[in-house]
């Protein structure tokens, strides 16, 4: 057996999948001409810049320059060594990998097989609380408790739903019996470690709903306690496996409802997901009861144009929904919100007024504008004329936000009319009220995310040397003629390491295939290759031009020269050393000659 994957299994795995599938599960995609397009899930923005080549097979931001083929993709947007990506991909084009010895070992394989071992870890006890919670007696209470609230046998099961037991070692023992280090199982939160020594399950007497992440890997529990008693929720800590901020609930099953319809319908809780998917709702997904990140946004946003927030109907609720609204619009959403009367929660409708109501009141949802103008009416007397003006300027104030013209005049004339006031009088008020700066948006570890790259004008010899390049990685032809003239005598550093490996990869003896030479590149080459790889040129690049670009490269240093001695002249003329002025002259006149012969 062996520990790397030969270099022709690499390839037919890329080749036995289309990156557009692969990058389609994490990135809303729309054909535009030759290519696929939507937003990158590596920087935020609003339009879309992600382009996507099936027939390169690769990937490009236009925007921050990230790029490269389905492995990179899958290294950079799920954190994983190019072992794992292999691996999902071969899963993906039905190739077998069990001939070779794969444990994604590098700097990072200890931390791998840790995280291995504690997803295994939750899959068995996943399976254990629901086998205990639908087949035996100690169980039954809680099925009772489930089925009274109107839960059937099928969304049990669908959900894995489970019963911790209410003994102090059950999760214990289980787990040492199939030698899990309870060390480790304390790391990834299944127990907990006492004063004396010994360890005891974290979840007793309780209620458990899997966690997944976005793959469908169950990572974490929220089990609720069967009885009285306190917390009445627990939740698993955050570990290695579970960043809470970075998942919702029960993505890994909604994600392709969520495409298909372009909206997702956002909760906050378990029972509020389940309780709609039974009610036939099955687009929807919850933040796990915490306010909604900046990732969960991008996330929604990624696959969905509209999100519909449907939050508890209490204060706490509508005040959650407007700071979740808020999240999703800095992402480009288009939000819509879902109040329920008398305080209830989606669960809570659902039992008591049925599935049919609930989806009428998803129906009914309110655009965002109309929603936040509804909030800041509570708690004013409009026809004080304090609260009145003050109700306006705030109005005004989440007016002047929106991006749209047309919503802006709608929502102006509104004000216009329901308070009589002059709408000109309201506008130059509105271009007072200028929106606060966004916050710069930061990664799941805090750092900045990856700016846009700035367009600006290049040189000529610049662009000629992206052209070449972009004609080698397209024509082996072309690279072999590029290195016979050029060689390595291009100007730029990057763009000479980037040739290097060009030629290198037509002398092994493959055939021209961006996304087969991208898997050699090291990073900061890749993002260079995407890009030049996708820029609008001929197929067939006509000798003349070839010899064009060639020319401008090559003259490059001359002309650099020419501007010394330009200097040199300018310096003897400022000495008065007019024989060496008249010397400098004469040798600019013969390179000019030469750079306008050649």
């Amino acid at each position: 057996m062996g520990h790397r994957i030969p270099e022709e299994t690499i390839e037919a795995i890329r080749r036995g999948v289309d990156i557009v599938d692969v990058i389609g599960e994490y990135v809303q995609l729309k054909k535009q001409g030759r290519n696929y397009f939507g937003l990158c899930p590596f920087h935020g923005e609003k339009t879309p810049s992600f382009s996507v080549s099936p027939e390169k097979q690769i990937f490009h931001c236009f925007g921050c320059g990230a790029g490269g083929n389905a492995f990179t993709f899958l290294m950079d947007i799920e954190g994983i060594p190019f072992v794992e990506a292999a691996k999902r991909l071969a899963a993906k084009a039905g190739i077998d990998l069990s001939a070779y010895e794969l444990d994604g070992r590098g700097s990072d394989g200890s931390r791998a097989d840790e995280a291995k071992a504690m997803v295994e870890a939750h899959t068995l006890l996943k399976r254990f609380y629901h086998h205990l919670l639908v087949h035996t007696k100690e169980g039954q209470a809680a099925l009772d408790y489930l089925q009274v609230r109107g839960w059937t046998k099928e969304t049990i099961d669908r959900f894995e739903i489970g019963y911790a037991p209410d003994v102090p070692d059950a999760a214990v023992r289980l787990l040492e019996s199939r030698s899990f280090p309870l060390v480790l199982m304390e790391k990834a939160g299944l127990l907990v470690k006492k004063e004396d020594g010994r360890y005891v399950d974290r979840f007793r007497n309780r209620i458990m709903f899997p966690i997944h992440d976005h793959r469908g890997e169950t990572v974490g529990f929220s089990g609720r306690l069967l009885g009285d008693g306190q917390p009445k929720y627990m939740n698993s800590p955050e570990t290695p496996i579970f960043r809470k901020g970075t998942l919702l609930y029960f993505f890994h099953e909604a994600r392709v409802s969520i495409r298909k319809r372009q909206e997702a319908l956002l909760v906050e809780g378990f029972a509020d997901v389940i309780s709609a998917v039974q009610a036939g709702v099955d687009y929807v997904v919850a933040t796990m009861g915490t306010s909604l990140t900046e990732e969960q946004a991008r996330i929604l946003r990624r696959h969905a144009e509209t999100v519909t927030i449907c939050y508890d109907g209490d204060s706490a609720g509508t005040e959650a929904a407007w700071r979740a609204a808020e999240q999703l619009s800095a992402f480009g959403c288009r939000v819509k919100v879902a109040l329920l009367p008398d305080g209830l929660d989606p669960d809570e409708y659902i039992r008591t007024c049925g599935a049919d109501r609930f989806a009428e009141e998803i129906a009914a949802a309110r655009p965002l504008m109309a929603f936040k103008m509804d909030r800041l009416r509570r708690g004013k007397n409009l026809q004080e004329e304090g609260d009145r003006l003050r109700y306006i300027e705030e109005a005004l104030r989440e007016i002047s936000k929106l991006s749209s013209p047309v919503e802006k005049d709608y929502y102006m004339r509104q004000l216009a009319d329901e308070f009589s006031l002059s709408l000109s009088a309201l506008y130059e008020q509105l271009s007072r009220s200028k929106p606060e700066q966004p916050k710069p948006q930061v990664n799941d570890g805090g750092k900045p995310v990856r700016p846009a790259l700035t367009k600006k004008l290049l040189p000529a010899f610049q662009n000629a040397e992206r052209l070449l390049l972009a004609h080698m990685m397209r024509s082996r032809d072309v690279a072999f003629i590029v290195q016979e003239k050029v060689g390595g005598r291009f100007n730029i550093e990057e763009h000479r390491a980037l040739a290097a490996y060009i030629y290198a990869f037509y002398e092994e003896g493959h055939e021209a295939d961006p996304s087969a030479l991208m898997s050699r590149l090291p990073g900061e080459l890749r993002t260079l290759a995407s890009e030049l790889s996708l820029l609008l040129v001929a197929d067939d690049v006509s000798d003349r031009e070839l010899a064009d670009c060639i020319r401008h490269v090559l003259n490059h240093p001359k002309w650099l020269m020419l501007k010394e001695k330009e200097q040199e002249k300018t310096e003897a003329e400022r000495r008065k050393d007019f024989l060496t002025a008249a010397r400098i002259a004469k040798e600019m006149i013969e390179m000019k000659k030469m750079l306008s012969s050649s």
